[in-house]
């Protein structure tokens, strides 16, 4: 399995930065993903009671509304969303939304290590911890140093740091290695960084995991 991945400049105005990670930074609710399973509940005609799946391109097929994106919006917004649609065939509806199924926190691992992919979090995992469980730097030539950390500070914005592991590893290091968050992405580079942006969109963090 690998990963390939692509780095674009992105220029955002200061505003618009404060507002994104001011917005991460309040802990915001989860949001449906692909994948995800909600069920729908209609208090006055439990006949178009549905259990519906999230398909990959973010929409469920729900009977009174047809096609609904819901990627991306809290369950919360997601049943503003359906009491919205269905008001216009029921009067008055009332709907109760359940969370059934949901990805579960995970972090990703790419670049010059052995077993790059996509890993469920399970407790706490610091950069180090990660890079193990990928199967550790695949060269000695991999820049123990300069490891990229991708962090979600919106829905469609990454912040990016680069972690110096090779630091952080040595017996005398003074400070412990922060936690990942879920979702975060680490990538080890085979060559140096000269410069990266502080804030890049996620869709440009190029990845793609070819079928075993």
């Amino acid at each position: 399995m690998r990963i390939y991945y692509l780095l674009l400049p992105v220029i955002y105005s200061s505003a618009v930065l404060a507002q994104s990670v001011s917005f991460a930074e309040r802990e915001p609710r989860y949001r449906l993903q692909p994948t995800d399973v909600v069920e729908v509940h209609y208090r006055y005609t439990p006949e178009f009671d549905q259990i519906v799946t999230i398909q990959p391109d973010g929409f469920a097929t729900l009977q009174i509304v047809g096609d609904l994106k819901l990627q991306g919006l809290t369950l919360d917004q997601a049943k503003a969303t359906i009491l919205e649609k269905s008001s216009q065939r029921l009067k008055d509806p009332e709907i109760t939304l359940v969370l059934k199924d949901f990805e579960k926190p995970y972090f990703i691992v790419g670049g010059e290590v052995t077993n790059p992919g996509k890993f469920e979090m399970r407790g706490q995992v610091t950069a180090i911890q990660a890079i193990a469980m990928a199967g550790g730097f695949k060269t000695a030539s991999a820049k123990h140093s300069q490891v990229i950390l991708f962090r979600r500070v919106g829905p469609d914005l990454a912040k990016t740091e680069i972690l110096n592991l090779k630091e952080a590893m040595r017996p005398s290091a003074k400070e412990p290695m922060a936690d990942l968050h879920p979702g975060d992405m680490l990538v080890v580079p085979q060559n140096s960084v000269s410069k990266i942006e502080r804030f890049v969109k996620w869709a440009n963090i190029g990845m793609y995991y070819p079928v075993p």
